[in-house]
């Protein structure tokens, strides 16, 4: 008979057969992005297999919005007054990763939502996007559903702020590494 794929694992396929190559679609897709908000609410996610296993369920009280930040190195404002070069300091590395720092920027925007996870959408030479998936914890769809019903219990509140969401933890390197036997 052959190997049977399902559709999620023709889409996987597809996404890492394009990570190599830029392809026409997501060249176009990043000069679309490029032009509009840093954050904007999107309707459906551009990569369905990412969100699917990160917990997105097309039903209500989900909400998907694609956020973008600056690569590279975060550099402070020029200093006033004469300096070695070693005492100016303009340069500095973050603790948290960019994934991280948009998942915050993000829970800021949207107060009454919590981040549940998020997946990098694309990138060029100078930004990355990233969707983001959140989830209105007062909503009837969410306190109902057996698998997201934690996330309205008032111990979860803040979790992109307290480091809780998988990026969080990265960057807190509070993930344990799993050991091959």
């Amino acid at each position: 008979m052959g190997d049977k794929m399902g559709m999620y694992k023709y889409l996987a396929d597809l996404f890492q057969n394009a990570k190599d190559k830029t392809t026409p679609l997501q060249k176009e897709r990043i000069i679309k992005w490029r032009k509009q908000p840093a954050i904007v609410k999107i309707d459906r996610p551009t990569r369905l297999t990412s969100a699917r296993r990160l917990g997105y369920k097309a039903k209500q009280g989900f909400v998907l919005v694609r956020a973008r930040i600056e690569k590279g190195r975060r550099k402070r404002r020029s200093l006033p007054k004469g300096r070695k070069p070693k005492r100016y300091g303009v340069y500095f590395t973050t603790a948290r990763n960019l994934q991280a720092i948009l998942e915050q920027r993000v829970s800021k925007r949207y107060r009454n939502l919590e981040v549940l996870n998020s997946y990098k959408a694309g990138d060029d030479s100078k930004h990355v996007w990233y969707e983001i998936i959140l989830l209105d914890p007062n909503h009837p769809a969410i306190q109902s559903d057996k698998d997201v019903r934690w996330i309205s219990e008032t111990t979860s509140r803040g979790r992109s702020e307290r480091g809780l969401t998988s990026a969080g933890k990265k960057s807190r390197s509070s993930r344990r590494k799993k050991v091959k036997k």
